[in-house]
Protein backbone atom coordinates (compact mmCIF):
# COMPACT_ATOMS: atom_id res chain seq x y z
CA UNK A 1 0.00 0.00 0.00
CA UNK A 2 1.39 3.41 -0.99
CA UNK A 3 1.14 6.34 1.43
CA UNK A 4 0.04 9.58 -0.21
CA UNK A 5 -1.01 13.12 0.64
CA UNK A 6 -3.50 15.50 -0.89
CA UNK A 7 -2.32 19.00 -1.83
CA UNK A 8 -5.49 20.11 -0.02
CA UNK A 9 -3.61 19.31 3.21
CA UNK A 10 -1.22 22.18 2.38
CA UNK A 11 -3.98 24.61 1.40
CA UNK A 12 -3.61 26.96 4.39
CA UNK A 13 0.06 27.88 3.83
CA UNK A 14 -0.48 27.92 0.05
CA UNK A 15 -3.40 30.33 0.27
CA UNK A 16 -1.48 32.45 2.79
CA UNK A 17 1.37 32.80 0.29
CA UNK A 18 3.84 30.94 2.52
CA UNK A 19 4.38 28.16 0.00
CA UNK A 20 3.35 27.25 -3.56
CA UNK A 21 1.92 24.07 -5.01
CA UNK A 22 5.39 23.27 -6.35
CA UNK A 23 6.81 23.79 -2.83
CA UNK A 24 4.19 21.36 -1.50
CA UNK A 25 5.40 18.72 -3.95
CA UNK A 26 8.96 19.09 -2.68
CA UNK A 27 7.84 19.03 0.97
CA UNK A 28 5.68 15.93 0.44
CA UNK A 29 8.68 14.08 -0.96
CA UNK A 30 10.90 15.30 1.91
CA UNK A 31 8.40 13.98 4.47
CA UNK A 32 8.46 10.59 2.76
CA UNK A 33 5.22 10.29 0.82
CA UNK A 34 5.09 7.97 -2.19
CA UNK A 35 2.21 9.78 -3.88
CA UNK A 36 0.70 13.26 -4.07
CA UNK A 37 -2.77 14.11 -5.36
CA UNK A 38 -3.99 17.54 -6.40
CA UNK A 39 -7.12 19.33 -5.25
CA UNK A 40 -8.25 22.94 -5.73
CA UNK A 41 -4.97 23.97 -7.37
CA UNK A 42 -4.00 27.55 -6.52
CA UNK A 43 -2.68 29.10 -9.72
CA UNK A 44 0.31 31.45 -9.80
CA UNK A 45 -0.34 34.82 -11.42
CA UNK A 46 -0.55 34.55 -15.17
CA UNK A 47 -1.09 30.79 -15.20
CA UNK A 48 -4.09 28.72 -16.24
CA UNK A 49 -4.74 25.10 -15.38
CA UNK A 50 -3.68 24.15 -18.91
CA UNK A 51 -0.34 25.97 -18.62
CA UNK A 52 0.37 25.07 -14.99
CA UNK A 53 -0.58 21.36 -14.99
CA UNK A 54 2.45 20.33 -17.11
CA UNK A 55 4.72 22.21 -14.67
CA UNK A 56 3.22 20.28 -11.76
CA UNK A 57 3.82 17.01 -13.61
CA UNK A 58 7.41 18.04 -14.37
CA UNK A 59 8.11 18.92 -10.72
CA UNK A 60 6.73 15.58 -9.53
CA UNK A 61 8.97 13.75 -12.01
CA UNK A 62 11.94 15.87 -10.90
CA UNK A 63 11.58 15.04 -7.19
CA UNK A 64 10.45 11.44 -7.76
CA UNK A 65 6.89 11.37 -6.42
CA UNK A 66 3.88 9.85 -8.16
CA UNK A 67 0.82 11.87 -9.18
CA UNK A 68 -2.00 9.87 -7.63
CA UNK A 69 -5.25 11.66 -8.42
CA UNK A 70 -6.89 14.93 -9.43
CA UNK A 71 -9.87 16.23 -7.44
CA UNK A 72 -12.45 18.71 -8.72
CA UNK A 73 -15.94 19.88 -7.86
CA UNK A 74 -19.00 19.05 -9.93
CA UNK A 75 -22.76 19.15 -9.55
CA UNK A 76 -24.95 17.39 -12.09
CA UNK A 77 -28.11 18.97 -10.68
CA UNK A 78 -27.13 22.59 -10.03
CA UNK A 79 -23.83 23.05 -11.89
CA UNK A 80 -23.51 25.16 -15.05
CA UNK A 81 -26.79 26.90 -14.30
CA UNK A 82 -28.64 23.59 -14.04
CA UNK A 83 -27.73 22.61 -17.62
CA UNK A 84 -26.72 18.94 -17.36
CA UNK A 85 -25.01 18.74 -20.74
CA UNK A 86 -23.04 21.91 -20.08
CA UNK A 87 -21.86 20.54 -16.74
CA UNK A 88 -20.84 17.27 -18.37
CA UNK A 89 -18.76 19.16 -20.94
CA UNK A 90 -17.16 21.30 -18.22
CA UNK A 91 -16.16 18.20 -16.24
CA UNK A 92 -14.80 16.59 -19.40
CA UNK A 93 -12.56 19.64 -19.67
CA UNK A 94 -11.21 18.79 -16.22
CA UNK A 95 -10.40 15.28 -17.46
CA UNK A 96 -8.12 17.00 -19.98
CA UNK A 97 -6.33 18.69 -17.05
CA UNK A 98 -5.93 15.31 -15.33
CA UNK A 99 -4.30 14.07 -18.52
CA UNK A 100 -1.86 17.02 -18.51
CA UNK A 101 -1.01 16.24 -14.88
CA UNK A 102 -0.29 12.63 -15.77
CA UNK A 103 -2.90 11.54 -13.23
CA UNK A 104 -4.31 8.02 -13.48
CA UNK A 105 -7.61 9.12 -11.91
CA UNK A 106 -9.97 12.03 -11.30
CA UNK A 107 -12.46 12.49 -8.52
CA UNK A 108 -15.47 14.69 -9.16
CA UNK A 109 -18.49 15.36 -6.99
CA UNK A 110 -21.95 14.17 -8.04
CA UNK A 111 -24.11 16.89 -6.48
CA UNK A 112 -24.70 18.82 -3.29
CA UNK A 113 -28.41 18.01 -3.58
CA UNK A 114 -31.57 19.79 -4.63
CA UNK A 115 -31.84 23.48 -3.78
CA UNK A 116 -34.91 24.69 -1.90
CA UNK A 117 -36.26 26.42 -5.03
CA UNK A 118 -35.73 23.43 -7.34
CA UNK A 119 -38.94 23.13 -9.43
CA UNK A 120 -40.07 19.73 -8.20
CA UNK A 121 -41.33 18.47 -4.87
CA UNK A 122 -39.57 15.09 -4.94
CA UNK A 123 -36.02 15.77 -3.78
CA UNK A 124 -34.74 12.44 -2.44
CA UNK A 125 -31.50 10.79 -3.50
CA UNK A 126 -33.46 8.26 -5.54
CA UNK A 127 -35.12 11.13 -7.40
CA UNK A 128 -31.68 12.53 -8.26
CA UNK A 129 -30.14 9.20 -9.22
CA UNK A 130 -31.06 8.99 -12.94
CA UNK A 131 -29.57 12.41 -13.62
CA UNK A 132 -26.43 11.68 -11.58
CA UNK A 133 -25.96 8.35 -13.37
CA UNK A 134 -26.20 10.06 -16.76
CA UNK A 135 -23.63 12.71 -15.80
CA UNK A 136 -21.14 10.31 -14.24
CA UNK A 137 -21.42 7.80 -17.08
CA UNK A 138 -20.84 10.43 -19.79
CA UNK A 139 -17.72 11.71 -18.02
CA UNK A 140 -16.24 8.28 -17.34
CA UNK A 141 -16.79 7.15 -20.94
CA UNK A 142 -14.81 10.18 -22.10
CA UNK A 143 -12.10 9.64 -19.47
CA UNK A 144 -11.78 5.94 -20.33
CA UNK A 145 -10.62 6.91 -23.83
CA UNK A 146 -7.67 8.68 -22.16
CA UNK A 147 -6.91 5.88 -19.70
CA UNK A 148 -8.11 7.93 -16.72
CA UNK A 149 -10.41 6.37 -14.14
CA UNK A 150 -13.13 8.57 -12.64
CA UNK A 151 -14.70 8.36 -9.23
CA UNK A 152 -17.00 10.09 -6.79
CA UNK A 153 -16.22 10.55 -3.11
CA UNK A 154 -18.44 10.12 -0.07
CA UNK A 155 -18.64 13.88 0.22
CA UNK A 156 -21.08 16.78 0.37
CA UNK A 157 -23.77 15.34 2.70
CA UNK A 158 -26.32 14.49 -0.06
CA UNK A 159 -24.18 11.85 -1.79
CA UNK A 160 -22.17 10.78 1.25
CA UNK A 161 -23.80 7.72 2.82
CA UNK A 162 -22.21 4.47 1.66
CA UNK A 163 -25.55 3.05 0.48
CA UNK A 164 -26.16 6.11 -1.70
CA UNK A 165 -22.64 5.99 -3.15
CA UNK A 166 -23.05 2.28 -3.90
CA UNK A 167 -26.36 2.94 -5.68
CA UNK A 168 -24.68 5.52 -7.89
CA UNK A 169 -21.71 3.32 -8.76
CA UNK A 170 -23.93 0.34 -9.55
CA UNK A 171 -26.25 2.57 -11.58
CA UNK A 172 -23.38 3.85 -13.73
CA UNK A 173 -22.13 0.25 -13.98
CA UNK A 174 -18.91 1.03 -15.83
CA UNK A 175 -15.54 -0.57 -15.07
CA UNK A 176 -13.88 2.85 -15.35
CA UNK A 177 -16.06 4.38 -12.60
CA UNK A 178 -15.60 3.79 -8.88
CA UNK A 179 -15.24 5.54 -5.56
CA UNK A 180 -12.68 7.54 -3.66
CA UNK A 181 -13.40 6.32 -0.14
CA UNK A 182 -12.76 8.93 2.55
CA UNK A 183 -12.60 7.06 5.85
CA UNK A 184 -13.47 10.06 8.02
CA UNK A 185 -16.17 11.61 5.86
CA UNK A 186 -18.77 9.00 6.80
CA UNK A 187 -18.99 10.68 10.20
CA UNK A 188 -20.38 13.79 8.49
CA UNK A 189 -23.56 11.79 7.94
CA UNK A 190 -23.25 9.93 11.27
CA UNK A 191 -22.38 6.61 9.62
CA UNK A 192 -20.03 4.07 11.18
CA UNK A 193 -16.82 4.25 9.08
CA UNK A 194 -16.06 0.53 9.48
CA UNK A 195 -19.49 -0.55 8.23
CA UNK A 196 -19.24 1.91 5.34
CA UNK A 197 -15.72 0.88 4.34
CA UNK A 198 -16.80 -2.75 4.28
CA UNK A 199 -19.62 -1.89 1.87
CA UNK A 200 -17.58 0.26 -0.53
CA UNK A 201 -14.21 -1.47 -0.73
CA UNK A 202 -15.22 -3.58 -3.78
CA UNK A 203 -15.56 -0.30 -5.72
CA UNK A 204 -12.56 1.59 -4.28
CA UNK A 205 -10.06 3.19 -6.67
CA UNK A 206 -8.43 5.43 -4.04
CA UNK A 207 -8.72 5.97 -0.27
CA UNK A 208 -8.35 9.04 1.93
CA UNK A 209 -7.16 8.75 5.52
CA UNK A 210 -8.88 11.48 7.49
CA UNK A 211 -9.34 11.87 11.22
CA UNK A 212 -11.87 13.88 13.23
CA UNK A 213 -12.39 14.83 16.84
CA UNK A 214 -16.01 14.02 17.65
CA UNK A 215 -18.38 15.38 20.30
CA UNK A 216 -22.01 14.48 20.84
CA UNK A 217 -24.65 16.91 19.67
CA UNK A 218 -26.14 16.55 23.16
CA UNK A 219 -23.24 18.67 24.44
CA UNK A 220 -22.85 22.46 24.00
CA UNK A 221 -21.27 23.74 20.78
CA UNK A 222 -17.47 23.52 21.33
CA UNK A 223 -16.93 26.75 19.37
CA UNK A 224 -14.43 27.78 16.71
CA UNK A 225 -13.16 25.07 14.39
CA UNK A 226 -16.07 22.68 14.81
CA UNK A 227 -18.92 21.93 12.41
CA UNK A 228 -21.99 19.77 12.68
CA UNK A 229 -22.80 16.45 11.07
CA UNK A 230 -26.11 15.93 9.32
CA UNK A 231 -27.46 14.56 12.58
CA UNK A 232 -26.16 17.45 14.68
CA UNK A 233 -22.99 15.97 16.19
CA UNK A 234 -19.82 18.09 16.37
CA UNK A 235 -16.72 17.37 14.28
CA UNK A 236 -13.29 18.99 14.01
CA UNK A 237 -10.45 17.97 11.70
CA UNK A 238 -7.65 16.12 13.51
CA UNK A 239 -4.08 14.99 12.95
CA UNK A 240 -4.10 11.37 11.73
CA UNK A 241 -4.12 9.19 14.84
CA UNK A 242 -5.20 11.96 17.22
CA UNK A 243 -8.95 11.80 16.62
CA UNK A 244 -11.83 9.37 17.05
CA UNK A 245 -11.98 7.75 13.59
CA UNK A 246 -11.28 3.97 13.88
CA UNK A 247 -8.44 4.13 11.36
CA UNK A 248 -6.72 0.88 12.36
CA UNK A 249 -9.90 -1.16 12.05
CA UNK A 250 -10.70 0.48 8.70
CA UNK A 251 -7.22 -0.30 7.35
CA UNK A 252 -7.66 -3.92 8.46
CA UNK A 253 -10.90 -4.06 6.46
CA UNK A 254 -9.11 -2.56 3.46
CA UNK A 255 -6.36 -5.19 3.65
CA UNK A 256 -8.91 -8.00 4.10
CA UNK A 257 -10.52 -6.84 0.86
CA UNK A 258 -7.18 -6.92 -0.93
CA UNK A 259 -6.78 -3.17 -1.30
CA UNK A 260 -3.14 -2.38 -2.15
CA UNK A 261 -3.41 1.00 -3.88
CA UNK A 262 -2.89 4.46 -2.36
CA UNK A 263 -3.95 5.53 1.13
CA UNK A 264 -3.69 9.31 1.07
CA UNK A 265 -3.77 11.77 3.98
CA UNK A 266 -6.24 14.63 3.74
CA UNK A 267 -5.57 16.89 6.72
CA UNK A 268 -7.99 19.70 7.58
CA UNK A 269 -7.29 20.36 11.24
CA UNK A 270 -6.43 23.55 13.11
CA UNK A 271 -2.85 22.58 13.99
CA UNK A 272 0.24 23.97 12.25
CA UNK A 273 0.14 22.37 8.83
CA UNK A 274 3.60 20.93 8.19
CA UNK A 275 4.13 19.40 11.63
CA UNK A 276 0.57 18.02 11.56
CA UNK A 277 1.19 16.34 8.21
CA UNK A 278 4.54 14.93 9.40
CA UNK A 279 2.97 13.49 12.57
CA UNK A 280 0.09 12.11 10.52
CA UNK A 281 2.48 10.48 8.04
CA UNK A 282 4.38 8.69 10.81
CA UNK A 283 1.19 7.60 12.54
CA UNK A 284 -0.38 6.34 9.31
CA UNK A 285 2.71 4.32 8.38
CA UNK A 286 2.62 2.70 11.81
CA UNK A 287 -1.10 1.93 11.55
CA UNK A 288 -0.64 0.31 8.12
CA UNK A 289 2.13 -1.86 9.55
CA UNK A 290 -0.02 -2.82 12.53
CA UNK A 291 -3.13 -3.66 10.50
Amino acid sequence: MKIGVSSYSFSRPIRAGKMTTLDAIVKAKEIGFDVIEFSTIVLPEGETLKTFAPKIKEKCEEVGIEVGNYTIGADFINGSGGDLQAEIERVKGEVDIAELLGSPGMRHDATSGFKSDYPQQAKSFNDALPRLIAGCRAVTEYAAEKGIKTMVENHGFFCQDSERVEKLICGVNHVNFGVLVDIGNFLCVDENPCDAIGRLMPYAFHVHAKDFHVKSGLEPNPGTGWFTSRGGNFLRGAIIGHGNVPLLQCIRIMKKNGYNKTLSIEFEGMEETISAIEIGFNNLKRLVELA
